[in-house]
């Protein structure tokens, strides 16, 4: 059938940047150094309207990879390195990925410049507030005596908690949220410009924002643990709409 051309085009849907992380890797009869990534992730930005693109830790972080972006998810994942927080290591502290401190540091700064939405998980919190100046706590068992926040090896631990009336998590996902942690840092001074907007009952700082400018979440916990709850990634896909919109007028 032929167009009448007052048809309009479906909006494209916003393409949502994930990094990933080198691990050796095993599949068929391969062996190898590979970039990857839980596939929980790519569902949830594909449930909540986005497209997927992965983003492997070259070192390099270019403008015009931005420019191609309309949303910046900060993936979970391993230790920053306390060295850019000026503290020495804790013996606790887990293995550490230069390649992705080079790479995400340099990525969450090019966004921020750019106005690009970000929604920030787990390691990507932490990397967030230590961009901007903040502290971790490197080993939360030895300030709480236990483990809670952890999980089990491969495994979550769910736990309570509460966002703080009036913030955007809250907005997001209500004033409580049932959790799934799997986490032994955590924030301790807390960056100038971001919120603490929600807590677990022992005070942990489990999400913080940007108050000012462009959409910036951060969670300590990990909604992709549950990929049918998809609500701090939709809210992100529609920053991303918006974003995108806003930049092709």
């Amino acid at each position: 059938m032929v167009s009448s051309g007052s048809e309009v085009s479906p909006e494209p849907r916003p393409i949502i940047g994930l990094p990933t992380y080198v691990e050796q890797t095993r599949f068929g009869t391969w062996d190898v150094e590979s970039a990857v990534l839980q596939h929980n992730y790519v569902r949830m930005v594909e449930r909540a309207g986005g497209i997927p693109v992965l983003l492997p830790p070259n070192g390099v972080a270019r403008a015009e990879l931005i420019d191609r972006l309309d949303g910046l998810v900060l993936t979970g994942g391993a230790d920053v390195d306390p060295a850019r927080y000026d503290a020495p290591p804790d013996p606790a502290l887990g293995p550490l990925k230069a390649d992705r401190d080079e790479s995400e540091f340099a990525l969450l700064a090019l966004a921020r410049a750019a106005g690009l939405p970000i929604l920030a998980i787990c390691r990507g919190l932490q990397v967030v507030n230590v961009a901007f100046g903040g502290t971790l706590i490197q080993h939360l068992p030895d300030l709480l005596g236990n483990d809670d926040h952890s999980g089990t090896p491969g495994g979550f631990y769910p736990t309570r908690v509460s966002t703080v009336p009036g913030s955007r998590v809250a907005a997001i996902t209500g004033p409580e949220v049932k959790a799934n942690c799997h986490h032994h840092q955590a924030i301790a001074i807390l960056a100038e410009g971001l919120v603490a907007t929600a807590r677990t009952p022992d005070g942990t700082i489990e999400a913080a924002e940007m108050t000012d400018g462009s959409f910036l979440v951060g969670v300590q916990w990990h909604p992709e643990a549950d990929a049918a709850d998809i609500r701090l990634m939709r809210a992100l896909v529609e920053a991303a709409a918006t974003y995108r919109r806003e930049r092709n007028p």
